[in-house]
């Protein structure tokens, strides 16, 4: 007979429980044993070692970050602030076709590659020895990590800007063989990006054979969100039916003056296309994107905010166009002077920000990239934007609604066993907010805020933030696809 728990690791009273799963909110206390959520209801009289009074509060799983570029982060900067201080316990990595692993020590990083910082003589050259790392030096928050088609190019091939060959392509799919042993969720591409623009349809779905067998994830930056958005949603499903695989649209957005309104047509052909198979997107909450310096005319038709450059870093937070008149050159020699960096494009119109996030099956992704003092604001501020701004203040959804769209939806989408939601048995990420104050405080201006309402945030049990402070902990876990996790 199983005797009840009635002590516990840590007890959250008084809260209301949003769950994760779109279900009206309820009064209850969680109980948490050894990491996991043993306990949801009435637990007055119970005890523990440690009890958090979230009165007036709402309980909520931890937020799940569905499209990061926290690859290296999770290992340079293992506490995570701009992620834990928002309610973020679980990342998804390896997004753009961008991945920390597999590389090699001699080769030359190109951008967009290089964002994620990876010194020479920190380089994995297997995705097994990455998630060695991760293991043997915890992060304070979860990672599930993908695999990048553009790492794996650049790895394989000595010209990146043609095709690949037969065996070019059999040895990149080697590669994602091993990573899918090692227990990569997925497959991701930027073919958006030089490394990979020249990359066939055909090439991606070769390369990505291996996901097959194991219903792995298709993830990608497509190749167009500009004029030819459409053909680029049409590749992306076309590649998950030829590999019989779930896929994922990442920052689905509609960019540049002439498309805006284009989501009334992208959306509807989303939604009939989930009706035949597995589809998934996500979005970040703001008008402006952020990526490598770039001088197509595409992204130079809107404000464009320098973020970081390694040759004239003193340039990070300025306007391009300000920095063009100050040394008397067009904007695009002046780009071409600032790479290699990265930027802030302001390029997409606030009705189709909303009209995507409002879409019921979009997921929340901060696509945030964790490089220099002035970084897009979506790095701090995705998660508390979408509650306080979107949901409260907007109206745009319930509060029920914002956190499935961060929680149990993403953890659905991306195969993330007993994470997402608030039940027994499940891991104890756990965010305690303020509904009623809960806010972005990140701008373009000031951009590394950390947001306000967030009173704290539980990772695997363990209280890693709590009343705007970092306890230090670094209790995150790797996430593995279920398949390899029973294997490892």
């Amino acid at each position: 007979m199983n005797t009840p728990v009635t002590h516990y690791d840590l007890l959250i009273q008084g809260g209301t429980v949003i769950d994760g799963t779109k279900a009206p909110r309820f009064n209850a206390d969680v109980g948490i044993v050894n990491g996991r959520i043993v306990a949801i209801g009435q637990l007055a009289g119970h005890t523990a070692d440690n009890t958090l009074d979230a009165t007036g509060r709402i309980v909520a799983p931890g937020f799940i970050d569905s499209h990061t570029h926290d690859d290296q982060a999770v290992l340079s900067q293992a506490q995570m602030p701009f992620k834990v201080s928002q309610g973020v316990t679980t990342v998804v990595a390896g997004n753009c076709g961008i991945s920390a692993a597999p590389l090699r020590v001699d080769m030359d990083l190109p951008m967009p590659l290089s964002l994620l910082e990876t010194p020479a003589e920190g380089r994995f050259t297997t995705f097994a020895a990455y998630l060695d790392a991760l293991r043997a030096t915890p992060s304070s928050v979860n990672v599930a990590a993908m695999v990048g088609h553009s790492t794996l190019r650049a790895v394989v091939m000595s010209d990146l800007d043609r095709p690949a060959t037969d065996a070019e392509i059999s040895a990149m799919q080697a590669l994602v063989e091993e990573a899918m042993q090692a227990g990569a969720i997925g497959l991701s591409t930027g073919t958006f990006y030089p490394p990979a623009v020249k990359a066939t349809t055909e090439e991606i779905i070769e390369v990505g054979r291996p996901l097959t067998s194991r219903k792995a994830l298709y993830v990608t930056h497509m190749r167009d969100e500009s004029d030819r958005v459409m053909e680029s949603l049409e590749e992306t499903f076309q590649i998950g039916r030829a590999l019989d695989i779930p896929v994922v649209v990442s920052h689905h957005k509609v960019q540049n003056t002439r498309n805006f309104g284009k989501t009334k047509v992208t959306l509807p052909f989303i939604k009939e296309a989930m009706q035949h198979q597995c589809i998934g997107l996500d979005c970040y909450p703001y008008t402006a994107g952020s990526t490598m310096i770039r001088t197509d005319r595409g992204m130079m038709e809107g404000r464009v905010l320098i973020a970081s450059s390694v040759p004239h870093p003193e340039c990070a937070g300025r306007d391009l166009k300000d920095i063009a008149a100050e040394w008397g050159v067009s904007g695009e020699e002046a780009a071409q002077r600032l790479q290699p960096g990265s930027a802030i494009y302001f390029m997409m119109d606030e009705d189709d920000v909303q009209r995507i996030l409002a879409f019921d099956d979009t997921m929340i992704g901060s696509d945030g990239i964790p490089v220099g003092e002035k970084p897009h604001p979506r790095l701090w501020g995705t998660f508390p934007r979408v509650l306080g701004h979107y949901s409260r203040d907007v109206g745009l959804f319930p509060l029920e609604t914002a956190v499935w769209k961060m929680t149990g939806l993403t953890a659905r989408n991306f195969g993330l066993h007993e994470r997402g939601a608030l039940k027994p048995g499940y891991h104890a990420d756990v965010v305690i907010f303020n509904a009623a104050t809960v806010r972005d405080t990140a701008n373009y201006e000031t951009p590394t805020q950390p947001a306000e309402g967030i009173d704290a945030v539980i990772v695997n049990g363990a209280v890693t933030w709590q009343n705007g402070v970092h306890s230090g902990v670094q209790n995150g876990q790797v996430i593995l696809r279920k398949d390899a996790a029973a294997t490892v």
